[in-house]
């Protein structure tokens, strides 16, 4: 699973992951690099999300070393942005507040950091909310702001963990396009994690599926299918053969896991 060269922009090496006697992961290897969008794959419970909170300082790993763009991550490392499916929003701060929050915190000019708000509010399609509050937004409208805050703060790579899993599949579908166009747009590095094959062949550059616990990487899947994407990526025959082999991947791994418990 590794990858040598200098464009690297995360480096995971020989992490393992204890919880008291639980082990969640366990001698993980990736190496992940400057602009591409990988997608974690695997059953509930195999350690998806604790390899996102290693590689945004969240958690410390038992043992291994994480580094993103070239620095060792040893605490919550800002350059890192986090969307998580719950939203995370501050419900007494307006769209623009919220976004521009970040920047804040930074210290950067009031002016700066609200025409850097706006810039990123009209990439998710929220142009006329920069004065709402998150209560009277809808479930996607959040994301969006969620997804435009951590774009505001410029950051080398963009985690997200299942940030459509709570969404009506409409508004499912309508941000997973506008997630493509951002990512054709900026070009940042993405790890993202899903439950969904579908979505992880519409979006990905790069499918990496997990074992049951303790998880690892078992599979490491080029997604070659044509840019720009869209749902008629459906139809082609590729897709079909992806679709196969990683569900092939993922139902032993579950299959494996159901075996296990039952002992």
């Amino acid at each position: 699973m590794k990858r040598n060269g200098a464009d690297n922009m995360i480096s995971i090496q020989g992490i393992s992951k204890h919880f008291g006697e639980f082990q969640a992961l366990q001698c993980v290897d990736i190496q992940i690099e400057k602009g591409e969008f990988v997608v974690l794959l695997g059953a509930s419970g195999c350690g998806k999300s604790t390899l996102l909170n290693l590689i945004a300082g969240f958690e410390q790993p038992t043992a291994g070393r994480i580094d993103v763009n070239g620095r060792q991550v040893v605490n919550v490392d800002p350059h890192c942005g986090m969307v998580f499916q719950q939203y995370a929003l501050f419900p007494w701060l307006t769209v623009e507040e919220n976004v521009a929050f970040g920047l804040k915190m930074r210290g950067i000019a009031k002016a700066e950091r609200l025409d850097t708000a706006h810039r990123y509010i009209e990439m998710v399609g929220l142009q006329g909310f920069e004065r709402k509050f998150p209560g009277a937004l809808s479930g996607g409208m959040r994301q969006r702001v969620s997804i435009a805050r951590v774009l505001a703060n410029d950051p080398d790579v963009i985690l997200l963990d299942e940030p459509f899993a709570a969404l009506d599949a409409m508004t499912r579908q309508v941000l997973q396009d506008e997630l493509l166009q951002i990512y054709e747009k900026s070009r940042k590095t993405i790890v993202f994690i899903t439950h969904s094959i579908d979505e992880a062949l519409l979006l990905s550059s790069r499918m990496l599926i997990m074992s049951a616990r303790p998880g690892r990487v078992v599979t490491d899947i080029r997604n070659d299918l044509p840019m720009p994407r869209n749902a008629d990526v459906q139809l082609s025959p590729r897709y079909n053969e992806l679709k196969s082999r990683i569900w092939g991947t993922v139902q032993s791994e579950v299959m494996r896991s159901m075996q296990s418990a039952g002992k």
